[in-house]
Formats: C-alpha cells, sequence, structure tokens
C-alpha cells in the first residue's frame, strides 16, 4: 500500500511516499480503507525528533483518519463492511485503573497512532473495534477525519475539563491554531461568549467571519487589559490556551475569581512563572487536559451531527505531495486543517 512514513528525524528530507505493507488485520480489529486524513502539531514533532515517544522506524504518519470498513469480525454487533467510519487515535490497554474508570486516555499503556504505532497516511489501518465509531451521514470524510485530534482535544478541555456554560465567557489563545479554532466553533455552538487572541489580523477577521465575539491583537494589545475593559473588568470564565509560558501571565490576570483555565500545549515554553498568589486570593483553578476518550469521541460525532458544525478546511493535498502539506502546516499560516487525500 502506498503511505507516508518517517525513516529518521530532521526534515523533509526523512519523510518519504512509497510502499509499505498493508497491515494484517487480527481478530477484534477492524481493518478500514482510509479516504482523509489530516496534519498535526504531533506530525511535525514526530518527523523532527519524536523525543520522548517510544517508536520504531521506518514509521507511517498520521494520528487521524476516516474511510470505509473493509474487513471486520463477522459477529461485530455495530460495524459492517462498507460502513463510513471515522477513527480515534488512541489505542488503550482496557485494563489498568484508568481504563476501567472510562478514562481510557490517560492509560498506562495508552499507544497513539502516528506515534507509538502505524498512523493514518496510508491507504490502509488497521484497529480495534472500539477505536473505530460510525461516520454520522451529512460528515464526508475529510471533516470526520478533521474532528478526530483537534476537535476532540477541544471538547475535552471546554466540556469535560473545562465544565464550560452556556452563559459564560471564554478566552481562547492564538485562534488559527487547530485547537484553538475547534474551540470557537463549539463554545459558540453552545452559546458561550468567545474572546480570541492572535497576532495576525487577517485570523481575526475570520475568527471574527466565524462568530467570535471579541477580538485582540495581541502583537499591538495588552491580552489581559482588553479582556477585563470587553467584560467590564470582571474577566472571563474560562481560559482555553496552548501555547504556555508566552501568554501565561495574560491568562491568569484575564480570568474571574474562581475561574478556570484549561491548558493542553506549551509551544512557548513549560516553566511559566506560578503566580501562586494570584492562585490562592483568586481561588482560580489551573487544569490539564491531552486528547480525549472514545466515549467523548462519540459525543463529539452526535453534538456535530445534530448541530451542523463542520470543521474549517484550509487546504488540502494528495499524499505524494505531503513535503507541501507539512510545509504549509510548519509556516503557522494556515486557518483550519490541512488534509491529506489518500488514493483510491
Amino acid at each position: 500500500m502506498r503511505a507516508a512514513y518517517i525513516i529518521g528525524h530532521g526534515g523533509n528530507e526523512v519523510v518519504q511516499v512509497g510502499e509499505r505493507p498493508r497491515p494484517e488485520r487480527r481478530p477484534g480489529e477492524v481493518l478500514v480503507r482510509l479516504q482523509a486524513a489530516t496534519l498535526n502539531r504531533v506530525d511535525l514533532y514526530m518527523r523532527d525528533s519524536g523525543a520522548g515517544i517510544t517508536h520504531t522506524l521506518p514509521q507511517i504518519m498520521g494520528l487521524d483518519g476516516a474511510g470505509w470498513v473493509d474487513e471486520v469480525d463477522a459477529d461485530e454487533p455495530l460495524l459492517r463492511v462498507g460502513q463510513r467510519v471515522a477513527l480515534h487515535a488512541g489505542v488503550a490497554c482496557g485494563r489498568c485503573e484508568f481504563c476501567r474508570r472510562g478514562e481510557g486516555v490517560l492509560c498506562t499503556r495508552l499507544k497513539l497512532l502516528g506515534e507509538h504505532r502505524d498512523g493514518t497516511f496510508a491507504q490502509w489501518v488497521s484497529l480495534p473495534a472500539v477505536n473505530v465509531l460510525p461516520l454520522p451521514e451529512g460528515l464526508d470524510f475529510v471533516q470526520g477525519a478533521a474532528l478526530g485530534v483537534n476537535h476532540l482535544t477541544a471538547w475535552r478541555m471546554l466540556f469535560t475539563r473545562g465544565r464550560l456554560q452556556p452563559w459564560e465567557t471564554v478566552l481562547v489563545f492564538g485562534i488559527g491554531g487547530g485547537v484553538s479554532l475547534a474551540a470557537l466553533q463549539l463554545a459558540r455552538q453552545v452559546g458561550a461568549r468567545v474572546i480570541v487572541t492572535s497576532r495576525d489580523e487577517a485570523k481575526l477577521d475570520q475568527a471574527r467571519a466565524l462568530g467570535a465575539d471579541h477580538a485582540i491583537h495581541s502583537a499591538s494589545q495588552d491580552v489581559a487589559k482588553a479582556v477585563l475593559d470587553w467584560t467590564g473588568g470582571r474577566g472571563v470564565d474560562l481560559v482555553i490556551e496552548n501555547v504556555g509560558e508566552a501568554v501565561w501571565g495574560s491568562a491568569l490576570k484575564s480570568l474571574v475569581r474562581g475561574g478556570r483555565l484549561v491548558t493542553c500545549g506549551a509551544t512557548s515554553g513549560d516553566q511559566p512563572p506560578a503566580d501562586l498568589r494570584r492562585l490562592f486570593v483568586r481561588q482560580l483553578q489551573v487544569i490539564g487536559s491531552t486528547y480525549g476518550t472514545v466515549q467523548e469521541f462519540d459525543e463529539l460525532l452526535r453534538f456535530v451531527a445534530r448541530s451542523g458544525l463542520r470543521p474549517v478546511i484550509d487546504s488540502r493535498y494528495p499524499l505524494e505531495a505531503i513535503h507541501a502539506a507539512l510545509d504549509r502546516l510548519a509556516s503557522g499560516q494556515q486557518f483550519g486543517k490541512v488534509v491529506l487525500e489518500l488514493p483510491a
């Protein structure tokens, strides 16, 4: 089968497109013929170094994907050959204490597609049946694939960890990035007010068009001051951020007393000042979050089917143009998902 895979670490020179063995389906697994996959920041990380992630080279890249069921156990109750499906990238052990309480995303032996095992930048992938979910009517393969990482991560941040309510106000840092853009869409869909930030005025304009209630140009404005001015001195109920050190002070200062900050990344550094006095005096909550569970992905797909929400697509590339797709993501100029369309 055709696949994009890494043979080492460095730049695009270590990313190749060629023939790889088609995966052999084991009992309890589903063989999926992939139609679309999307790029995520971790694809760049795996290409660049993959440090700290146990993996074996060569390795097929890609976390999320959508396609058709090609092979499945005869007694599988929910899936059938030819069915359209979307994939959950986290293969959990199902046995540890976290799996037993429904938190497979905290599994002590969790293996992610494109990180610990071969991923979705290929014509086929084989996964446990629990990781394969029916794709709702009205969603195409590109849209289904695009929901599998960024929107799922944002869903857990907003609703499971952040406990967002429809009457609350959310501050989302770095609009244009995949998780931030998904958070804007989801929060607006449930009726919350959303403030976004970016250093790029064009991205702020695009965010306004998607329903952002207020936009802050972080290169020329003091974010915390702008937030307090817009909220009448109150601050926001919830902050969603994945930037880390560079925005940490502004994020904490933007929160209302008792507010929550949910973080899923640290692209600018992971050692921000703690500002403990502000934390305990104002009784702020700092909450970590990563990815999401299979159950949350099922909830997200149902929500999207009912609400009509559709992920924003920035650009589409054939598998053979993986280098160009990676360059587009690395540029930081994208607004929405960068998509790979797999060969028929």
